[in-house]
């Protein structure tokens, strides 16, 4: 199982860092890029074909026009999951509506603004599909999440 993490920026690593210890504590091989889709487009399609046959997910994090995923989805056929990062134009819906908004027959899945966790569990979602140990540990990661809200519930009754 492997899930490759593009990112358009360095600046935009600390949004992604809590998801890609969630993928690898789920003993999923990850892949972390720095690659623009403007400014390195020749080594992002390069980057692409070298893990077409190997990759179950990408992640794709921009911010701004946040063109990355849309790029990306266009020249794969591995689902991409888009991750909008805020930046200091209109607090990160810029980077929202350039994900959700992308043409007919090029989708990108899209996650809340700035939610790395989010995108590392959509990503993981995809990979269960194929892959029983991802779906067992996803199963086990939600039956905590309900264990901790169960335990706040009890402790003010």
């Amino acid at each position: 199982m492997k899930i490759a993490v593009v990112m358009g920026s360095k600046s935009d690593l600390p949004k992604l860092e809590s998801g890609i210890e969630l993928m690898k504590s789920f003993g999923v091989e990850v892949v972390v890029r720095i690659l623009s889709a403007h400014r390195t487009p020749v080594a992002l399609t390069q980057f692409l074909n070298e893990i077409k046959d190997d990759t179950d997910v990408i992640i794709a994090a921009a911010g701004k026009a946040a063109h990355l995923p849309g790029v990306i989805a266009a020249q794969t056929l591995i689902p991409v999951v888009g991750l909008p990062i805020k930046s200091s134009t209109m607090d990160g819906l810029d980077s929202l509506l350039s994900m959700v908004q992308m043409p007919s027959g090029i989708p990108v899945a899209t996650v809340t603004i700035d939610s790395g966790t989010n995108a590392a569990l959509m990503a993981l979602q995809i990979a269960a599909i194929k892959d029983d140990e991802v779906k067992y540990k996803l199963s086990e990661y939600r039956n905590e999440m309900a264990r901790k809200v169960l335990a706040d519930d009890a402790s003010i009754q």
